[in-house]
């Protein structure tokens, strides 16, 4: 069980972090229009897999964003952040930032953790248990995962320039 910290404070998560080379667990997540996404709907493509607790969080909203600006222009690449959040926040987020590329698209895991538990994110205690810890997966076209990066303090931002350089050396 690894473990990462919140503000300093030691935050276990469940299970076990996926590894560079393995293959990358299909998961579900529901989309702003409340229909249910998985990995599989984005074969073909590279992704960048963006786990956050929660978009009404500054660093979660400051980190999307981020991935917006530097990662949708991309081609071939399609960046996918999953949080805690109802379907309906993500979106209305997205709307009031002006995130609007089909390359940056919001999954939310109320109704399953299929995500935080098969990638080694989820929460197991605290105030944040339940929710996802903060890290980046980028997986090829064939769905292996080629970079991971969990973030040891979930209060700070993950390496932009490493995850979007590993994902642009798939394209």
């Amino acid at each position: 069980m690894a473990s990462v910290t919140l503000k300093g404070n030691p935050v276990q998560l469940e299970g076990k972090l996926v590894e560079v080379g393995a293959k990358a667990p299909d998961f579900n997540g529901t989309a702003k229009d409340l229909s249910s996404k998985s990995l599989k709907d984005y074969n073909g493509k590279v992704k960048i897999l963006v786990s956050v607790p929660s978009l009404d969080t500054s660093v979660c909203a400051m980190e999307t964003k981020k991935f917006h600006e530097r990662a949708t222009k991309l081609d071939g690449i399609v960046t996918l952040v999953v949080s805690g959040d109802l379907p309906f926040a993500m979106n209305r987020f997205c709307t009031m930032e002006g995130l609007d590329s089909p390359n940056l698209v919001t999954l939310s895991q109320f109704r399953d953790f299929s995500f935080s538990k098969a990638y080694g994110t989820h929460i197991a205690d605290g105030g944040l248990k339940g929710l996802s810890a903060r890290a980046v997966f980028v997986v090829d076209k064939d769905d292996t995962i080629q970079y991971v990066e969990l973030v040891p303090e979930i209060a700070s931002e993950p390496n932009y320039e490493a995850a979007i350089g590993a994902a642009k050396k798939l394209v």
